[in-house]
């Protein structure tokens, strides 16, 4: 039988746990509560970089000794950094559960070394770099920066050349120690465990470690719909991308407007596929919704021909504009739903998937919620909730960016 467990240390780090006798495995993640929205220009990429430097050892282990001791219990670990996020995490099988959580409680208490540091700034210069030299990357980062403007969610995760290359060690510490606090990690497991045992697990290595408030502020975006070419004649392709509004992870529309996003630009069968795609005017066309915390939006793209780039423009608006004043069909909203629902189910049938599913419903939502419960809620958005959705976020004024060897002069957004 699945069961929910929930509990707090006195210092305020959280303990979710989702127990499943039935799996074959466990998924252990410490999430903290940071990422690139709770950084200053002058921080710009400090979240990214400290997810670096976890790695590179502790007092007690070394970098090699972390990756030795993860490879001798067949862990499947990793970490990651978004825009509110900074996650480590590992999946075992559930006899090395103790050594996933003392090896992942351990590196949550780096040494910070200033050689160290030094060395990944390097690394971390060379990876902005080569995302600088994919054009997708580069017009994501300039197409969300002009989105947001000056709201927090604009900011890069991996930061500037000039900012990481300005960045001192002694920052990298101060934001540490105010952001890495007990209250704002939450250590999260699914799959075949015992919960009092992984509580106790995690309040033996981590109830001594310092506590303190840790605020985000919550403004809400707002930006007129702007147009912005940036010519790189060097890019092969035309890469369009266009931003709009969407509503936050909190809202009860968020499902509407996953089935909306799935009904316009999914990868088959969706409107942008057979109006751009499946005649062969653009290699690719779709549309997505992306929820925050306090904030919403959703990212279209696409990418094709620059000699084909006014045109696919005009019929990526057009698809918006239609379904802003029309809706979409029955048919096309079941279909969508089927999508999601599949995608709910596949991702939530092992302890990885199910770990980031807790993990987002008791975060953004503030409860537990099972799989049946965000199955029910997607089978549940009608015709009607749509109609409400574009009325409250209308999609048909993006935001746009055109990134590729097309001028100003060959390209509008009409």
């Amino acid at each position: 039988m699945i069961q929910f467990h929930h509990l707090r240390l006195s210092n305020g780090l959280q303990v979710l746990g989702e127990t499943n006798p039935t799996a074959r495995s466990v998924a252990i993640g410490f999430f903290v509560r940071t990422g690139a929205r709770d950084e200053t220009p002058d921080l710009a990429g400090v979240s990214h970089f400290l997810e670096h430097m976890v790695f590179k050892g502790t007092p007690k282990r070394t970098s090699l000794d972390v990756n030795r001791e993860f490879d001798a219990i067949g862990a499947n670990h990793n970490a990651y950094t978004s825009e509110e996020n900074t996650v480590f995490y590992a999946a075992v099988l559930p006899e090395y559960l103790p050594q996933a959580v003392d090896i992942l409680a351990d590196i949550l208490r780096p040494s910070l070394r200033v050689d160290d540091f030094d060395m990944e700034k390097k690394v971390i210069l060379e990876e902005i770099s080569m995302y600088e030299d994919q054009p997708m990357w580069s017009a994501y980062d300039a197409s969300k920066s002009l989105f947001f403007q000056k709201h927090p969610l604009g900011n890069r995760v991996l930061g500037t050349t000039e900012s990481v290359s300005a960045l001192s060690a002694d920052q990298m510490m101060a934001y540490f120690n105010k952001r890495y606090v007990a209250g704002n990690i939450s250590v999260i497991a699914t799959g075949n465990f015992d919960f009092k045992a992984l509580h106790k697990l995690v309040e033996d290595r981590c109830a001594s470690w310092p506590s303190g408030p840790t605020p985000r502020d919550l403004p809400v975006p707002g930006s007129p719909a702007t147009f912005q070419v940036i010519q790189k004649e060097k890019v092969a392709q035309e890469h369009l991308m266009l931003w709009t509004g969407g509503p936050p992870a909190s809202s009860e529309l968020r499902y509407a407007a996953e089935v909306l996003a799935g009904a316009i630009g999914d990868d088959t069968g969706s409107r942008l596929y057979w109006s751009i795609i499946d005649p062969g005017h653009a290699d690719s066309a779709d549309f997505s919704f992306h929820e925050y915390q306090g904030a919403g939006a959703y990212l279209g793209y696409c990418g094709g021909d620059p000699e084909q780039a006014q045109e696919n423009l005009k019929r990526y608006l057009d698809v918006l504009r239609i379904v802003q004043a029309q809706g979409i069909t029955e048919k096309e909203m079941s279909q969508a739903r089927a999508k999601l629902a599949s995608r709910v189910v596949r991702g939530n049938e092992r302890p990885m998937g199910r770990m980031g599913s807790l993990s987002f419903s008791w975060h953004y939502l503030n409860e537990y919620r099972t799989a049946d419960d965000d199955l029910a809620a997607i089978d549940s958005v009608t015709l009607k909730d749509i109609r409400t959705l574009l009325d409250a976020y209308p999609i048909d004024q993006p935001t746009i960016v055109a990134f590729g060897p097309v001028g100003e002069k060959e390209i509008a957004a009409k």
